[in-house]
C-alpha cells in the first residue's frame, strides 16, 4: 500500500544520482604556497576520478615542481607562458592573461574553472561556471603591513580584483579571518571558508623535542614584507643558537631581502624542508600578514613547537596549540624562543599540540570542501513541489 506524501515530504529536493566528477581547469604559479596548494588539491582529485588541468601562470615551474606534478596521474601541466596578475606590470598585461585563459578554457571545455588568481575572472568571458579562491590580496597585505593610502600600482589591481571577485560564481578562502576581511575590503558576500590541508611528508622516523637538535627553523617567501622574516634575523642575534631560513629571498619583481645573522637556506625542495623540519625543536612564523600559512601546517604536521604573531589568522588555527608572539617585538621573541629551547618537555608538548591540531587541517577536508563548491556551481541542488 503507497502512503500519500506529506507536505515536508514534496518540499524535499528530489533524489538524483549522484554528479560524475567535474572536470576541473585550474590555475595555479610557482611562486609561492598557491603551488603546493594547488598540486596537493590536483592530486587529491585525481585520486577521485577528477580530470584536472593545471594552468600555469607567471615564472616557469621549477624542475622538482615539474616533476612532482608528472608524478600525479591524469594530472595535464601546461606552462601558460602568461603574466600572473600580482607582478605584471600593467592592467593590459594582466587582461591579455585572462583572454589567453578565457581561450583556453573555450579549447578544453571543463565543468569549473577554479580560479587561485581570480582577478582573471573580470576580462576571461568564461561560458562555464567560476570558483575563485582569496588566497591573499595586495589591498589586505597593504592595510596590514604598510597601512595608509595604496600606491597606484596597488589600486588598479585591487579593482581588478574587486570586478574578479564579482565575476566569479562563489568565493572560497583558507580562514574565516580573512573570509571577514575580503568581504569587508570589497563588499562581497563572505566567501566560504574551506580551510587549506596539506600531505604529511615522511622525512625519517618522528623524533620528540628531546630527540631533536638545537636550533630554530623559519621558511617561506622570505623577499615579502608581509612574512617579516627582519624580526627573526633581529632575534637571531640575541640568540646562543642558530636561526634557519629557507626560501627565495629576491622576488620575481628583483626585490630582495638580506639577513645579517639568520643563515639562509635558500629555496628547497618539499622533502628537504621536511627533513630541517623533523630536526627542528621549534619552528617560528610571525608575519605581520598571513591568511593561513601552509609552512606553518606543515611545521605542526611534523612536531615542532610553533612560535607565530599574534595575528587573527593564526589565532583562528592554532589558539592552544601554539606560543604567540609580538611581530613588533625583537627582544620578547627571543626570549620565548630561548625559554622554549631550554624546556625541551614544553617544546615536547607544544609540538604534540601543534600536531594534533593539525590533523583538522588535512587533504580529506579540503578536497571535500571543494568538490562541494564545485558541485554547488555545477549542479545546484533543485528544490521541486510534487503536484
Amino acid at each position: 500500500m503507497l502512503l500519500p506524501l506529506t507536505s515536508a515530504q514534496r518540499k524535499q529536493p528530489l533524489a538524483e544520482p549522484p554528479p560524475e566528477p567535474p572536470y576541473v581547469l585550474m590555475t595555479a604559479d610557482s611562486v609561492g604556497g598557491v603551488w603546493t596548494y594547488a598540486l596537493d588539491l590536483s592530486r587529491d582529485l585525481a585520486g577521485q576520478g577528477t580530470r584536472v588541468t593545471l594552468a600555469v601562470l607567471g615564472p616557469s615551474p621549477h624542475p622538482d615542481q615539474v616533476a612532482a606534478a608528472a608524478a600525479v596521474d591524469g594530472l595535464e601541466l601546461i606552462d601558460t607562458g602568461q603574466a600572473l596578475d600580482w607582478t605584471a606590470p600593467d592592467e593590459a598585461a594582466v587582461r591579455r592573461t585572462a583572454k589567453a585563459l578565457g581561450d583556453l578554457a573555450a579549447r578544453l571545455g571543463p565543468d569549473v574553472v577554479h580560479l587561485n588568481s581570480p582577478a582573471l575572472a573580470a576580462d576571461a568571458g568564461f561560458t562555464m561556471p567560476v570558483v575563485g579562491v582569496c588566497h591573499s590580496c595586495m589591498a589586505s597585505w597593504w592595510a596590514a603591513v604598510r597601512g595608509g593610502e595604496m600606491p597606484e600600482d596597488f589600486r588598479w589591481r585591487t579593482e581588478l580584483l574587486r570586478r574578479g571577485y564579482q565575476a566569479c560564481d562563489v568565493l572560497v578562502a583558507p580562514s574565516a579571518a580573512f573570509a571577514e576581511a575580503t568581504a569587508d575590503l570589497y563588499g562581497v558576500a563572505p566567501p566560504v571558508v574551506v580551510h587549506n590541508g596539506r600531505y604529511v611528508r615522511k622525512a625519517g622516523p618522528r623524533r620528540g623535542a628531546m630527540g631533536r637538535e638545537r636550533f630554530v627553523f623559519t621558511a617561506g617567501r622570505l623577499w615579502d614584507s608581509g612574512k617579516n622574516v627582519e624580526l627573526l634575523d633581529a632575534a637571531a642575534k640575541l640568540l646562543d643558537v642558530p636561526v634557519f631560513a629557507a626560501g627565495p629571498l629576491e622576488s620575481p619583481t628583483g626585490h630582495r631581502v638580506g639577513l645579517t645573522t639568520a643563515k639562509a637556506l635558500g629555496r628547497l625542495d618539499g622533502a628537504s624542508v621536511a627533513g630541517w623540519m623533523a630536526r627542528a625543536p621549534v619552528f617560528a612564523s610571525l608575519p605581520l600578514y598571513e591568511p593561513f600559512g601552509l609552512t606553518v601546517l606543515e611545521a605542526a604536521q611534523a612536531g615542532c613547537a610553533l612560535v607565530l604573531s599574534d595575528i587573527a589568522s593564526f589565532r583562528e588555527l592554532w589558539d592552544g596549540a601554539a606560543i604567540f608572539a609580538d611581530p613588533g617585538d625583537a627582544k620578547a621573541l627571543a626570549g620565548t624562543l630561548r625559554r622554549l629551547l631550554d624546556d625541551p618537555l614544553e617544546a615536547r608538548r607544544l609540538g604534540t599540540a601543534a600536531r594534533r591540531r593539525a590533523a583538522r587541517y588535512d587533504m580529506d577536508r579540503l578536497t571535500a570542501g571543494m568538490l562541494d563548491v564545485y558541485r554547488s556551481v555545477t549542479h545546484p541542488v533543485r528544490s521541486e513541489v510534487i503536484a
